[in-house]
């Protein structure tokens, strides 16, 4: 077992959150993971158990016991994987759609981290055992750019960087409808949905929730729409043009069946067969958390989504 670490409240942190003023003390650890820590019963505060939503005081005693690193247990398996870019501390791989990012329910294997630990063989340890290098995630039916660490200060430092909101995320969407203004800020929170448990809703209570978006081209009915996370909630574009009216294309969760309101039959089709949400994670742009230099990749829209834009110009 580790040694506790201690940590000493100081009088501008006095009254904030427990998770967020242990974030900001250690500098190395995101709110999750400090969350992560309380679940484990590995943070005490004045001796006493804590919860993440604590108001801390000035002189309160934070020890945290830092799990030991133990072997992951999942296995390594030779699953193809689209590099953009690499380096000895991260990668960026351009993910396809079906893709499960890591083992759950359902999904035991076949998934981006059985595909990762082949590939970096030194990955297990890398950002805890159930889920060694993943510092965000995209949906399993989203194509696009994942970044991967591959080494610790990689890892500490783009969970740093995203919980700061200093990485810069834009997507391509196909929706239905087009949009009254070109451009726009979709500013409204986001929580589960009251009833379906697997969906998000936009909810009064919810997490504050911000997209940017622009629209990159206008068809009949349908749109090609840019989007800029400035949050990053679960299902976040899909909620957010769902409750504008523009849901997007082959969206199983969001959409229904808004194909049948379009006037061009062959339109129609195209839209009813594309099997998946039509949202790609198009550009990435992030400082480096070891090297300091700036990083921006994109990746190509894939055939399926291509073949759809194509058809919808026509």
């Amino acid at each position: 077992m580790n040694k506790p670490l201690c940590f000493t409240v100081t009088e501008e942190l006095s009254g904030a959150r427990l998770d967020r003023c242990l974030a900001t003390l250690s500098e190395r650890w995101t709110r999750s993971r400090v969350r992560r820590f309380m679940d484990e019963d590995l943070v005490r505060r004045n001796g006493a158990p804590a919860r993440p939503a604590d108001r801390v005081s000035t002189g309160d005693i934070i020890e945290v016991t830092e799990p030991e690193i133990r072997p992951t247990q999942m296995t390594a398996q030779d699953i193809p994987l689209s590099v953009i870019y690499e380096d000895e501390h991260l990668l960026v791989i351009d993910k396809p759609s079906g893709l499960v990012i890591h083992p759950a329910a359902g999904n035991p294997d076949g998934t981006l981290v059985n595909a990762l630990l082949h590939y970096c063989t030194d990955l297990s340890g890398i950002g805890g055992v159930e889920r060694p290098g993943i510092v965000h995630r995209i949906d399993k039916d989203t194509t696009g750019l994942l970044v991967v660490a591959k080494t610790d200060p990689a890892h500490l430092g783009l969970s740093l960087a995203f919980s700061r909101r200093q990485i810069s995320k834009t997507y391509l969407a196909v929706c239905y409808g087009n949009l009254v203004q070109t451009e726009g800020v979709i500013d409204l929170p986001i929580d589960r949905h009251p009833v379906d448990r697997k969906r998000m809703a936009v909810r009064e209570n919810g997490q504050a929730a911000r997209t940017l978006y622009s629209v990159e081209e206008a068809f009949a009915g349908i749109s090609l729409v840019s989007c800029r996370l400035i949050t990053g909630r679960t299902h976040q574009i899909r909620v957010h043009l769902s409750h504008l009216g523009h849901a997007l294309v082959g969206d199983p969760a969001y959409s229904g069946r808004q194909w049948r309101n379009l006037a061009d039959h062959r339109h129609q089709v195209a839209c009813r067969e594309f099997s998946r949400q039509a949202l790609h994670s198009w550009r990435l742009g992030f400082e480096h958390p070891v090297g300091g230099h700036a990083i921006m990749v994109e990746a190509p829209i894939p055939e399926d989504l291509r073949n759809l834009i194509d058809t919808l110009r026509v």
